[in-house]
C-alpha cells in the first residue's frame, strides 16, 4: 500500500547568502590584517635632523614648560605638557617637531613619541616670535617614572 498523502522530505536548512558573504569578507579582512602585521613594512622612519637644523637649535628657547596629568572620560591617564618656544635666530620657521622621551625609575627609555609644536598651518615662527605649545599623551606605559620627559628637537623645517 502506498500512502495517500506522502509528506515531502524536509530540506536541510541553509544559511542565507548575505550571511555567507559577510562571513567570507570577515575571514578575508582578518587574513589581510594578519598578513599586513606580519609582513608589512611598518611605519615610515622619520627623517633625521639635518645639519642645518642642528646648527639652528641653539636659537630656539623653551620656556615655562609644565607637565600636568588628567584623567580622561574613559578613566585613562592623559598627560599634557605645555610651554612656550621662542625663535631667537634670524630665520623664519615653518615647523618644529620634538621627540618626547619617557624613562622609568632606572633611567631606561620606556616610551618615545614625536610631537609637532610649531605647525605651518598656524603661520611661520618668525625671528623674535614666541608661541605657546601643547602636547598630549595617552599611551605612556605604567612603568614611566612620572618625571618630565626629555624634550629633544627632532626636526626643523624652514
Amino acid at each position: 500500500m502506498f500512502p495517500v498523502n506522502p509528506q515531502p522530505k524536509p530540506q536541510p536548512k541553509s544559511l542565507p547568502t548575505p550571511v555567507i558573504m559577510v562571513a567570507i569578507m570577515i575571514v578575508l579582512a582578518a587574513g589581510g590584517f594578519w598578513l599586513l602585521q606580519k609582513y608589512g613594512s611598518g611605519p615610515a622612519q622619520p627623517e633625521p635632523i639635518t645639519a642645518e637644523a642642528k646648527a639652528y637649535v641653539k636659537h630656539l628657547k623653551l620656556a615655562e614648560v609644565e607637565m600636568k596629568a588628567h584623567e580622561s572620560f574613559a578613566k585613562q591617564q592623559l598627560l599634557e605638557i605645555t610651554g612656550k618656544i621662542s625663535n631667537a635666530g634670524d630665520r623664519p620657521i615653518k615647523q618644529i617637531t620634538i621627540n618626547c622621551i619617557f624613562y622609568d625609575p632606572y633611567n631606561r627609555e620606556v616610551h618615545r613619541e614625536r610631537s609637532v609644536i610649531v605647525k605651518s598651518s598656524a603661520g611661520l615662527l618668525n625671528p623674535g616670535d614666541t608661541r605657546e605649545f601643547r602636547m598630549a599623551f595617552d599611551t605612556i606605559p605604567s612603568t614611566w617614572s612620572n618625571a618630565m620627559p626629555q624634550l629633544v628637537i627632532a626636526q626643523i623645517l624652514f
